[in-house]
């Protein structure tokens, strides 16, 4: 049946009435859950009166409808395949949730008042509020992507905002116990989205509950990456994006397969929830329920500390960290957060591809018992590991196993004294783990002889491993460094690692990264002593060390720093997340390929 001119008009107008509607929705969705995030912020982070607290209980009643019947208005104008089916799911489930809060706080305010505490119904409606204001944040952040910004500067932007939305949360009244400068929120908040750990007022007594939950949740966002976060949810609940915006996710993901971003972004979050669920558990079992006064603050002392350990960033609820006397002899507690720091220090590249590797190995096996051909997903041949994982693996292996052996034999007679055999080699072993941008101490760190705190200088420099949670130099540009020397003094001027030639670009990253990193924390140095000219050097130089490499550790000097040393050690921490040589790239414009060469001339350099 053929339709005439009129119905086709009709149907159009139909479709730009929807259309036009549908984008008030969202728009209306986005404004609402704005508005709640800062109602929140402000419940949260301000002491109320009965009248106002009675006014806020409104506002969320009100918004908690408004809300609910925006979304299943979207979901109703929602085209079929404007979205995956994933998304639509989470959608729907999101709504279902709405749907019961609002029946929980309308018609059954009684049986919820006799039954479940005020607070957590409330923090419930909290969550979902938060839930919304993020997807929604999530598709506006990949709006970003058609700007004319290169990666690099939307990576160093993206932090940079974090660390100021959080100090703007620390400073919030119910955050602390006694109120915070301006420049400690700000030091702060750096160190914990940089995960570095160093902090100038004490963690477990400055901070409430809620400042500590702040601090969590920088260290958490700081750990996977601001942008990482966003892209995933804005591209899972957007349905689809540009090349464009692809070409701009795959410079935080280290993923050279443009089709398989979101599948990268998907695993980076499943495997890093994952691991801190499965190391919470862990921690919850390894400590001894006596030292915690409920239940509930052994899970969340088991829960801050994977979240803390994983993302190496080193801070801890307890005054003395881990060195507290209750867990000073904690070993097994101890092993659980220094293989956490290892997890989370390979970074996610090695991880996915030994998952892989163990994979083929497994399906190969078995298809040759059972007479089968290979998988077409990995034709015979391929090599399992890739070259960046079996250097970052071995390159962790001498790591660790050298930090033992030095720790043990510079500190036998030293913080080891006086523990166990076991206790001994446990402690050398985290003590060769933490200085790879972990940041936690099981020992007085003033304490240590001067051997060690040399070879530590060393190890917060090289760090951890790139696409990682940790920072340094990275182990692989220490690693490419060291075999090209040799093979430069063998007269080999080509870099090659298990059967495979090292492109010279990556060569010349390698000692550019290293110049710069000793530029940076040069100058570092230079500027604290500057500013606090009665500090020992070696205490000054460790500090800015552990500020580069984002570890943490200090030789308790962090809280004698004058505000001046606080900034230096700010910019200190936040060049050794996002990388100087990130900066330089986001600051110069890109020459691209010379059509020109010029006459060659060898300089003289020994």
């Amino acid at each position: 049946m053929k339709l005439s001119p009129r119905d086709d008009d009709s149907a159009e107008k139909a479709y730009r009435l929807r259309k036009r509607v549908f984008k008030t929705v969202n728009t209306l969705l986005l404004w609402l859950s704005l508005a709640n995030f800062i109602v929140i912020i402000y419940d949260l982070g301000f002491s109320h009166s009965p009248g106002v607290v009675a006014l806020l209980g409104s506002f969320y009643s009100a918004s908690l409808v408004i809300s609910c019947v925006a979304l299943g208005s979207r979901l109703l104008l929602l085209p079929r395949n404007a979205i995956t089916k994933g998304a639509r799911v989470a959608e729907y489930v999101l709504f279902a949730f709405q749907c019961v809060a609002i029946v929980g706080r309308f018609l059954l305010r009684g049986w919820l008042a006799a039954h479940a505490p005020f607070a957590r119904t409330l923090f419930l409606i909290y969550l979902l509020f938060i839930a919304v204001f993020f997807i929604e944040l999530s598709k506006i952040s990949l709006s970003f992507y058609r700007i004319r910004f290169s990666p690099a500067l939307l990576y160093l932007v993206s932090f940079l905002a974090l660390i100021v939305f959080g100090a703007g949360l620390l400073l919030l009244p119910n955050a602390t116990t006694g109120g915070i400068s301006l420049v400690d929120a700000l030091f702060t908040a750096t160190s914990a989205v940089c995960v570095t750990g160093l902090a100038v007022v004490d963690t477990a007594t400055h901070f409430t509950g809620t400042g500590k939950a702040i601090i969590l949740l920088l260290v958490q966002v700081g750990g996977l990456g601001v942008m990482t976060l966003t892209s995933f949810f804005g591209s899972f609940f957007q349905g689809a994006y540009s090349y464009q915006q692809q070409i701009f996710i795959k410079e935080f993901v280290n993923e050279d397969k443009i089709g398989q971003i979101f599948r990268t972004l998907f695993k980076i979050i499943f495997l890093t929830l994952l691991i801190e669920l499965v190391g919470a558990v862990f921690i919850y079992l390894s400590l001894d329920e006596r030292l915690f006064a409920t239940r509930t603050d052994q899970v969340q002392f088991a829960v801050f500390h994977a979240v803390s350990a994983f993302c190496n960033a080193g801070f801890s609820t307890l005054s003395a960290g881990l060195y507290d006397y209750r867990l000073r002899e904690q070993y097994n507690l101890q092993l659980v957060v220094a293989w956490l720091v290892i997890l989370g220090g390979i970074g996610f590249p090695v991880m996915f591809n030994l998952y892989q590797s163990a994979r083929h190995y497994v399906r190969s096996k078995a298809a040759r018992l059972l007479h089968q051909p290979p998988s077409p997903d990995w034709p015979a041949g391929t090599p399992g590991l890739h070259v960046n994982t079996k250097l970052i693996l071995i390159t962790t292996a001498i790591l660790l196993g050298l930090g033992t052996v030095l720790f043990y034999v510079t500190e036998r007679g030293g913080v080891l004294a006086g523990r166990s055999g076991y206790g001994q080699l446990v402690t050398a072993f985290f003590g060769s783990v933490t200085p790879r941008t972990a940041g936690f101490n099981t020992v007085d760190m003033e304490a240590l002889s001067r051997p060690t705190i040399l070879f530590y200088l060393l190890f917060m420099w090289i760090g951890a491993s790139p696409g990682s949670t940790g920072g340094g130099i990275k182990t692989t540009t220490f690693a490419i460094a060291v075999l090209n020397s040799l093979g430069i003094a063998r007269s080999k001027y080509r870099l090659e690692i298990f059967r495979r030639e090292i492109p010279s670009e990556s060569v010349r990253r390698a000692f550019a990264v290293m110049l710069l990193s000793f530029l940076v924390i040069g100058l570092a140095v230079f500027l604290v002593c500057l500013f606090d000219p009665g500090q020992d050097l070696i205490r000054v130089a460790f500090e800015c060390f552990s500020a580069y490499a984002t570890v943490g550790l200090s030789l308790n000097m962090t809280p004698e720093l004058s505000d001046a040393s606080k900034a230096v050690i700010m910019v200190t921490m936040y060049l050794g997340r996002v990388g100087t040589l990130t900066l330089l790239v986001a600051l110069t414009r890109t020459v691209g390929s010379l059509s020109y060469r010029y006459p060659s001339e060898t300089v003289f350099i020994s």
